[in-house]
């Protein structure tokens, strides 16, 4: 079935926000799964997390980070534009039930990723704290959609721009020394997700962190999301994308997200010379 770009907007400098009709798709999809899309017949397959989706229109919300080629060229699609590929509901759902106080920690476009999850987590009967970092103010997005339903939201920025100044892992710690909390979920850079996860060990949380790790068919037989988790090997995309974070080996996680990386600056290069 044909998925279609039905809305776009810019939802800060290089972060694109799409509204994509997907009937079969936002029909399954649950807080915390993903997507696999290609663009064209000879590009790659990258993950995409759901930021939404309404079960009525069949239709699915992404955010679009701007950070290579093919999302770069996902990016430069308009409404009415139809996506080749978009394969799901894919991976674990995120678990949703009462823990009493929980926490959300994001930087910049995994606010996205973090959105239906917390929301989910607020209609379980818990209490919802997000906590939102970012470089600068201009990169601090779905603000507003979180305070539709949090009970507290901290914003942190790099430069003091908005909120506090400094990494969203220290106004972390600055809530916990006058706060409870019973739960962590934390969705972002790979430092950040192992510092929360260090966090949450100090203080004995309970504490999830959502993977980002390298994909290419998000159905668990190329193996090359392999990840390890308390000693053991897992496959993000059908073991998580959700794993304990204090558990996970993110120094490994770190090393493989690298693998490609030259790789990928030179494919982006081509691209933005049209070659």
């Amino acid at each position: 079935m044909r998925s279609v770009i039905v809305h776009k907007e810019e939802l800060a400098p290089g972060y694109k926000l799409f509204v994509i009709r997907s009937p079969q798709v936002a029909k399954k999809i649950q807080p915390g799964q993903f997507v696999m899309v290609r663009v064209h017949e000879k590009g790659e397959r990258i993950p995409m997390t759901v930021a939404d989706f309404e079960r009525e229109a069949g239709t699915i919300t992404m955010v679009v980070h701007e950070v290579g080629k093919t999302s770069r060229m996902l990016a430069g699609l308009e409404v009415g534009d139809e996506i080749l590929d978009l394969l799901g509901p894919l991976g674990k759902p995120s678990e949703i039930r009462y823990y009493g106080s929980v926490v959300g920690v994001c930087r910049q476009g995994t606010a996205g990723a973090l959105y239906s999850i917390l929301r989910a987590l607020k209609q379980a009967g818990n209490r919802v704290t997000v906590i939102m970092g970012a470089k600068s103010r201009e990169y601090i997005i779905f603000e507003e959609r979180m305070r539709g339903f949090c009970d507290e939201v901290v914003v942190a920025t790099d430069d003091g721009s908005a909120g506090m100044k400094g990494y969203a892992v220290a106004a972390l710690r600055e809530y916990l020394k006058k706060n409870r909390v019973d739960y962590i979920l934390a969705i972002g850079p790979t430092k950040m997700m192992k510092t929360v996860g260090r966090i949450a060990k100090e203080h004995g949380i309970r504490a999830t962190a959502s993977l980002g790790a390298i994909m290419l068919d998000g159905t668990g037989m190329c193996g090359a999301c392999r990840v390890t988790v308390a000693g053991s090997t897992k496959f993000a995309c059908v073991d998580g994308p959700e794993f304990d974070a204090t558990e996970v080996d993110f120094d490994e996680l770190q090393r493989r997200q690298e693998f490609f990386r030259e790789e990928e600056r030179l494919s982006f290069e081509l691209y933005e010379e049209g070659t």
